[in-house]
């Protein structure tokens, strides 16, 4: 992807007037958070992922977690009123949201479903989510993200790096 080149992600951050910074990592071999976090050269509780799941209602939710940390199942299910909530399967992810596995943004899905950011994320200035793609990350106020994405704040993310 040549730094130019604008994703989905991007150009929805510009159609709300969000401001953005994009970060480009192909060829680098990262794949994994913390890899990915290691290759920008970010604090890695400020790199964040996106997990979509699905209540025991059936209902999806997507969550937006440090790429340190593991999404607590049983506070997620609580942030959003379900009984119980687990991850999708990783073949359901681009049908259901247009993308795929390790390029999945909280911005842009093809369908809007209800989404936690976990509290942590109030701690920096900046965090980062994907760009839309692998390959692409996108830095940017919480508060802006908020302007593209309805999010609610929850804690719901277990540390996992000691």
């Amino acid at each position: 992807m040549k730094k130019k080149e604008k994703t989905n992600v991007m150009r929805l951050l510009d159609q709300h007037k969000i401001a953005y910074e994009s970060h480009f990592y192909m060829g680098s071999g990262a794949v994994a958070g913390l890899d990915v976090a290691a290759v920008l050269g970010q604090d890695p509780a400020q790199v964040f992922k996106t997990l979509v799941t699905v209540g025991k209602s059936g209902q999806h939710y997507v969550f937006v977690v440090p790429v340190v940390c593991e999404l607590d199942l049983k506070k997620a299910a609580e942030a959003v009123g379900e009984k119980k909530i687990e991850m999708i399967r990783e073949k359901e992810l681009l049908p259901l949201t247009g993308y795929v596995h390790g390029g999945c943004s909280p911005v842009g899905m093809k369908k809007q479903f209800p989404t936690v950011i976990d509290r942590s994320a109030e701690q920096h200035q900046t965090i980062m989510v994907s760009g839309g793609k692998v390959g692409c990350q996108v830095e940017l106020e919480l508060r802006q993200l908020e302007k593209a994405v309805p999010i609610r704040i929850a804690d719901v993310a277990i540390r996992t790096d000691g």
